[in-house]
């Protein structure tokens, strides 16, 4: 297992652990732009499939031409499992009726033979699939190579290297990862309002897509509750309501005036870059708002997204993983003014 996945894996998403969020991002080889409108619509629908089946939760997520966003959540796994049916139910989505019949005849065969030892080897050969970041990652990854390549004719791997992922905390942290992602059409000039790129989280809700409403839902659940809410619950006009206007209050446009006309004029595309270095080479701050519609490199490269409690909790859980001289876990994303803190110090070249 790659470091990253060992340094962020243990601390949670085991039984008793509670869920796990985390931002994941791939990107196609030499960044080319090869998914076109039909393989987007491929591509989100195995991303729900493997949700499925692997027990996840995809809270949002945005596909590009050459790379796309998740924010997953990750139970842990159940203490008691699945039961057989279960397990030929998810087995089921993926698999044809032969196989699934021979593994429902096998596990009944066990059973009434007393192989118990036979029933739980047979199960595991799929169960270690479920409720793992890896493991859904690399189904989805290469069910999308394998449909790709047979409908083009091309061979060889799809996505460059392994996937980026931050371990993000629930609540605030994961509210603010969820509008950077949902806002990344209007950050990349692609429209106006975010439910008008169809390949996102946020649209297929507004969309009526059940299984993307579930995982906004789920958003501000969390939220809520951070900000001292009950968990009770909510009518779906009431989520979006409040959804959609911390994505319209976060993503609104900037205005700027010309120092010598006067004349105001829309920045469309949020803050120019050259315009945020200004600011924090003076010392000034981002707001979460323009922090979200500039590729601040925290989001994806941060390694773990949370408050300074939840990153010095993570630093001592896993402190062998940090060198000796290392005193602290939580490191200020530079130049955002914003209650969120990073695993890694990204001082230099903040902005991606």
């Amino acid at each position: 297992m790659p470091r990253s996945s060992r340094l962020l894996a243990p601390w949670v998403g085991q039984p008793g652990a509670g869920p796990a969020i985390y931002h994941c991002v791939s990107r196609v080889v030499n960044r080319e732009k090869v998914l076109k409108e039909v393989e987007k619509e491929e591509f989100v629908r195995l991303v729900r499939l493997y949700e499925r089946f692997c027990g996840v939760h995809i809270l949002t997520y945005w596909v590009m031409s050459n790379h796309f966003h998740l924010l997953v959540e990750v139970p842990p796994r159940p203490a008691g499992g699945l039961s057989d049916r279960e397990l030929c139910q998810r087995l089921a989505l993926i698999k044809g009726e032969a196989e699934v019949a021979e593994v429902r005849e096998l596990l009944q065969r066990y059973r009434k033979g007393g192989n118990e030892a036979g029933a739980v080897e047979l199960r595991e050969r799929f169960l270690y699939r479920m409720w793992d970041l890896s493991q859904f990652m690399k189904s989805l990854k290469q069910c999308f190579t394998t449909w790709f390549n047979r409908r083009h004719n091309w061979r060889g791997t799809l996505w460059e290297e392994r996937f980026k992922n931050v371990l993000v905390e629930d609540g605030y942290a994961a509210r603010v990862m969820a509008a950077y992602i949902d806002l990344n059409p209007i950050r990349a000039g692609m429209v106006d309002t975010p439910e008008r790129y169809r390949w996102c989280g946020y649209a297929a809700a507004v969309a009526r897509r059940p299984e993307a409403r579930a995982g906004i839902e789920r958003l501000m659940e969390q939220y809520e509750q951070l900000r001292g809410g009950k968990k009770i619950e909510r009518s779906w006009a009431w989520v979006a309501k409040q959804y959609r206007v911390i994505l319209f209050t976060d993503g609104e446009e900037r205005y700027r005036e010309e120092p010598v006309t006067g004349s105001v004029e829309v920045a469309r595309r949020g803050i120019r870059r050259q315009d945020v270095e200004r600011v924090l080479k003076n010392g000034g701050k981002l707001s979460p708002g323009q922090m979200l519609r500039c590729r601040v490199r925290a989001l994806s490269d941060g390694a773990v997204i949370g408050t300074r409690k939840f990153l010095e909790e993570f630093f001592n859980a896993k402190r062998e993983f940090f060198g000796p001289r290392r005193k602290s876990g939580a490191r200020p994303i530079y130049g955002c003014e914003i209650e969120l803190c990073s695993a890694r110090a990204l001082r230099k070249d903040a902005l991606g």
